[in-house]
C-alpha cells in the first residue's frame, strides 16, 4: 500500500505539507527571521485583508512578506495618527493652557479630535 509523504522539499525550493489528499505549500511564522511589532492599526488592516481582500492576504502569506507589510502600515497609521492629532488641535487651538483650566472641556475637544483623526486612518490607510 502506498502512503504518500506528509513533507516534500521540491528542487524550486517551495516546501509542501500534505493536506488531505494535495499538497499545501508550507508557511510557517517562524520564516521570518527578524521579530516586528504589529500593532492595532495593523492588526485591524490584517482583519480587513482576510475579509475583504483573501488574495492579496494569501500572496504577502505565501510571500513571506506579511509581517513587513502590516508593520509598515502600522507605522504609516500611527505617524498620521499622532500628526493629526497634533494639527487639529492646533487649529481649533486646545491648549494646554485649556487643559490647566477646564479639564473636562479639554478631554471632550481632545476625544473628539482623536475620533476624527480615527475614522481619517480607518478611510485612508486601513480599509484601502
Amino acid at each position: 500500500m502506498y502512503l504518500p509523504k506528509t513533507y516534500i522539499h521540491e528542487q524550486t525550493g517551495i516546501e509542501y505539507t500534505l493536506a488531505g489528499d494535495v499538497y499545501l505549500p508550507f508557511y510557517s511564522e517562524d520564516t521570518e527571521s527578524e521579530e516586528i511589532h504589529i500593532g492595532l492599526w495593523g492588526k485591524r488592516h490584517l482583519d480587513y485583508l482576510k475579509e475583504y481582500k483573501p488574495t492579496v492576504y494569501h500572496e504577502l502569506l505565501f510571500s513571506g512578506k506579511l509581517t513587513a507589510y502590516l508593520a509598515d502600515i502600522d507605522k504609516q497609521a500611527e505617524e498620521m495618527y499622532h500628526l493629526l492629532t497634533r494639527q487639529m488641535a492646533q487649529a481649533e487651538q486646545i491648549t494646554e493652557q485649556l487643559k490647566a483650566e477646564d479639564q473636562m472641556a479639554w478631554v471632550g475637544a481632545m476625544n473628539n479630535i482623536a475620533a476624527r483623526v480615527r475614522e481619517t486612518i480607518y478611510s485612508e490607510v486601513i480599509y484601502q
